[in-house]
């Protein structure tokens, strides 16, 4: 019995604690995806770097190209021509060629920083999407928004995937990722998402991105840490949350969660540990909970649908939050949003499983280069 209060009381205590903000969170994206005019529209520059081919390229850059906004320019960032393919560029969008690369510099990065050496200079923003992903019409004009608070240094969306067409494991990333979708909210925010992005130009200058980011293991990263060192704010805009249509298999997942949970780990450090122990606590609780069941406790039972129903709620609250944000994707989110309720308790195990495997690495393979990854207890 000791043992299973140790897991399941906690265990209870965490999952009650983390829906207490739903409701806050649910009134600040209503609020949010309101329209407000055009108080805050500066003219922006919108950079896309690409490392290869994506999924729907044509049709993504043909969204960024119809933004709803008065004044913006439009960089797609290559290392070299050859990595476009054929025909996926709409009119009225800047090709920049990023060119030779330093020793140990990024695709990514070097592509990011030729597009702001190239952005006009009239530019007020500095506004960063993916190739990967679709957005709304009033994606700059939500990332943008914030912008006008001077204690906001950047604000930030995020990725929500909606495989199409599904098989398990594109679904399975989709609910894995969920949680992360599900920091995000009001206030200052625990991290920046560079496919969806805006920045002033003039803060952006005053942080020396450009020169951080050269040898960095990831963007979003450096760019937070800055962010936090000058004590300013990173705010979330629900209207610039993005839409992933891609598929992986096992494999590919497995190799994704991973690499992103070793960024974490660098980067996000307290966010890292607690999401550690959250979960060590859930998927024990989970297992004690199961045991003591199958040895004829009803309280067991009771705690164990207990634990599942508050995990599947949080799942459900997510994924409602999520339709408003992608009103584009109302269909998918008809057909798909239930596996965000009845997958929980399976993707707390997958993000055990990935999270301890982070806690043993000592090495992190991220984008051709290897970086050893700091003590986990650290």
């Amino acid at each position: 019995m000791f043992w299973f209060w140790l897991f399941v009381g906690p265990a209870l205590v965490l999952a009650v604690l983390s829906l207490r903000g739903e409701r806050k969170r649910a009134r600040f994206v209503a609020e949010r995806l309101q329209p407000h005019g055009d108080a805050h529209l500066p003219p922006a520059t919108v950079i896309v770097p690409l490392e290869g081919a994506e999924e729907d390229l044509r049709a993504n850059l043909a969204a960024l190209v119809s933004l709803d906004y008065p004044d913006y320019e439009l960089i797609v960032a290559v290392r070299t021509a050859a990595v476009l393919p054929p025909a996926v560029l709409p009119s009225h969008v800047i090709v920049v060629l990023g060119g030779a690369k330093e020793d140990g510099e990024s695709d990514r990065i070097k592509n990011l920083s030729a597009g702001v050496r190239v952005s006009r200079k009239r530019s007020q923003i500095f506004a960063f999407a993916t190739g990967g992903g679709r957005v709304s019409k009033n994606w700059l004009r939500a990332l943008a928004a914030p912008l006008a608070d001077p204690e906001v240094a950047a604000s930030t969306g995020y990725c929500w995937y909606t495989p199409e067409p599904p098989d398990f494991w594109s679904l399975m990333r989709s609910v894995w990722n969920a949680p992360v979708a599900g920091l995000l909210g009001p206030g200052n925010n625990p991290f920046v998402w560079t496919g969806s992005l805006a920045i002033r130009k003039e803060t952006f200058f005053e942080l020396h991105i450009t020169e951080a980011w050269r040898h960095a293991l990831s963007e979003d990263g450096i760019l937070l840490r800055a962010i936090r060192k000058a004590q300013r704010a990173v705010a979330f805009a629900p209207g610039a949350m993005v839409a992933v249509a891609g598929r992986m298999s096992a494999r590919k997942f497995l190799r994704f969660a991973q690499r992103q949970t070793d960024v974490a780990r660098v980067h996000l450090p307290r966010l890292w540990r607690g999401a550690l122990l959250a979960h060590v606590l859930y998927c024990g609780a989970m297992a004690a909970a199961i045991t003591a069941s199958i040895r004829g406790s009803r309280g067991a039972e009771w705690a164990l649908v207990a634990q599942l129903g508050l995990g599947m709620l949080k799942g459900v609250n997510r994924a409602t939050l999520a339709r408003a944000e992608l009103p584009d994707r109302e269909a998918w989110f008809k057909r798909h949003a239930w596996v965000h309720a009845l997958w929980v308790p399976l993707a707390t195990w997958v993000w055990l499983w990935v999270l301890l495997a982070s806690a043993l690495s000592g090495v992190l393979a991220w984008r051709g280069r290897r970086y050893g990854l700091p003590p986990a207890a650290r």
